[in-house]
């Protein structure tokens, strides 16, 4: 029994047993009574200390599930910009298991605990929603373009131009990596059916190349003469001249039949090399003969000639009123631009009139 409330009994009993009528040692019975208040007091600290000890585990026990599901809502809210779908969305589930066996807290806190832990799962399960639906709609879109691509392969795979139907099936190639990646099954479907018209293709185009390795060592021999044309070109002295002459040799270049393949890629670098080189010629034509970036360097060279005569101005009248700091800082100012007026008029003077 709490003490406090076993001195209130007592003290009831002290009064019923002054008030009582009746046969016996009512003397002995008071003096009984009266022994109980010392060992009431006996307990009483065994008492406070066993109610300390209640006290003390229970705000232990709260304090270790209070530990426990602030672990739980802070990883979930560290997880809530996750883009680990799969891992993420597993280890949520987990967290959520564990909600479910941690110790209660009071209503209050519990509640609000579950409030942050629930708006972080949700943040996830909406970011992931959005993304698989982005993600099906990308992978819908590349299907589409795939089943386009592999229709187109399939009516080429009995093509015999072999030059442009052979150019074309790179092209489709590069508009297949291109497309990115959709289902991994469908891809692999649709590969299967692309990579099939395109083997087919290439397999009758070797075929027929074998057939024909008589006129290829005759388009060998033109090729060879024609890039030792192409090559006289270099250096370049006339742009416009140059272009005009590559421009009819390429014409030339691409109307020669097949040659063998180890062959050709020597002579297709040297072609490239001549190419780069006249393409580079153009850009550097251009960049001269620009009107808009001509005028943009005669608007700096402007700029920069008003600064230094400003700088200049600047450094007299400090001179002319004694300031001897203000008209070293003006004239440091005037000499840096200077330097970068120089700069900007060579730049200038590469433009064409």
């Amino acid at each position: 029994m709490v003490p406090q409330d076993a001195t209130i009994a007592v003290n009831r009993l002290r009064v019923n047993v002054k008030e009582l009528n009746g046969v016996g040692n009512l003397e002995a019975l008071a003096t009984a009574v009266e022994q109980i208040i010392p060992a009431i007091e006996d307990g009483r600290g065994a008492y406070e200390a066993k109610k300390l000890a209640e006290k003390a585990a229970k705000a232990a026990q709260r304090d270790e599930a209070l530990a426990i599901k602030e672990k739980i809502v802070n990883e979930a809210q560290s997880l809530a910009l996750s883009e680990s779908w799969k891992t993420t969305g597993d280890r949520l589930k987990v967290l959520l298991d564990e909600w479910k066996v941690a110790p209660r807290l009071d209503k209050k806190t519990d509640a609000e605990m579950w409030k942050k832990f629930s708006s972080a799962r949700n943040k996830f399960d909406k970011r992931r929603r959005t993304h698989f639906a982005t993600l099906d709609a990308a992978q819908s879109k590349v299907a589409d373009a795939k089943n386009a691509l592999v229709t187109e392969a399939e009516s080429l795979a009995t093509s015999k131009d072999w030059v442009a139907t052979a150019r074309r099936f790179k092209a489709l190639m590069d508009a297949w990596k291109a497309t990115g990646r959709g289902k991994k099954n469908e891809d692999a479907k649709l590969w299967l059916r692309f990579k099939g018209a395109q083997d087919q293709f290439f397999a009758a185009k070797n075929a027929d190349l074998e057939k024909r390795e008589g006129s290829m060592k005759a388009n060998l021999e033109k090729r060879e003469a024609l890039i030792t044309q192409i090559e006289a070109l270099l250096p370049i002295t006339n742009t416009e001249e140059a272009s005009k002459a590559f421009r009819e040799f390429a014409r030339q270049w691409d109307k020669i039949g097949m040659t063998q393949r180890e062959k050709r890629s020597a002579l297709d670098t040297r072609f490239t090399i001549v190419e780069s080189a006249i393409k580079s010629a153009q850009e550097v034509q251009w960049r001269k003969t620009d009107p808009v970036a001509k005028a943009r360097a005669t608007d700096v060279v402007r700029q920069l000639a008003e600064a230094v005569a400003n700088y200049e101005k600047q450094a007299e009248k400090a001179e002319a009123a004694g300031n001897a700091k203000k008209a070293t800082e003006a004239r440091e100012a005037a000499q840096a631009r200077r330097q970068w007026l120089a700069d900007a008029q060579k730049g200038l003077e590469e433009f064409s009139n």
